[in-house]
């Protein structure tokens, strides 16, 4: 099921490529922020890649929130785009995605969500939650989109971490 879900993830991300990049007014301001940030590899969130939850029938919960609410959504939920507030030129996605009543991807946890951090130096941040005797539910995965791990919070909650390539 988790290789499943990278699959998809990145078939999505995979379709999101094709966007043209543009910059905006700020392009100064945002290069000169990134070049104060782009030496940074401090293990860290970095933003949300996705926000997960437990749906009776997701794709009834897909179509109507296309429906209703307009989302541009597809078998794997819907994928929205930002600028990097760092880096102008950066186009950074989070994913939206209903996944079935009692999946056992969100497994060991018992919530109805799931969110996916995107993180810089995740090798870091998994050695510092070991260190800190956070519980590390699998080892860190590498895929043509980036690297994945997933950590359970203090509250029980499963969390996906995710370096983008």
């Amino acid at each position: 099921m988790k290789k499943l879900f990278i699959i998809a993830f990145a078939a999505v991300l995979a379709c999101c490529n094709s966007i043209n990049n543009k910059t905006n007014n700020t392009e100064n301001t945002h290069n000169k922020m990134e070049t104060n940030n782009q030496n940074d590899s401090t293990p860290k969130v970095t933003g949300i890649g996705g926000i997960f939850f437990f749906s009776s029938n997701p794709k009834e919960t897909r179509e109507w929130y296309k429906n209703n609410l307009g989302m541009d959504v597809n078998d794997y939920g819907s994928t929205f785009e930002s600028r990097d507030m760092h880096n102008a030129e950066e186009i950074t996605r989070l994913q939206w995605s209903p996944f079935k009543t009692g999946s056992e991807y969100f497994a060991p946890s018992k919530k109805e969500f799931m969110i996916n951090y995107r993180v810089q130096n995740i090798e870091g941040l998994v050695k510092k939650l070991t260190d800190n005797g956070a519980t590390i539910v699998d080892t860190i995965q590498d895929s043509e989109f980036g690297k994945f791990v997933h950590i359970m919070d203090a509250d029980g909650n499963k969390i996906e971490l995710w370096e983008p390539k």
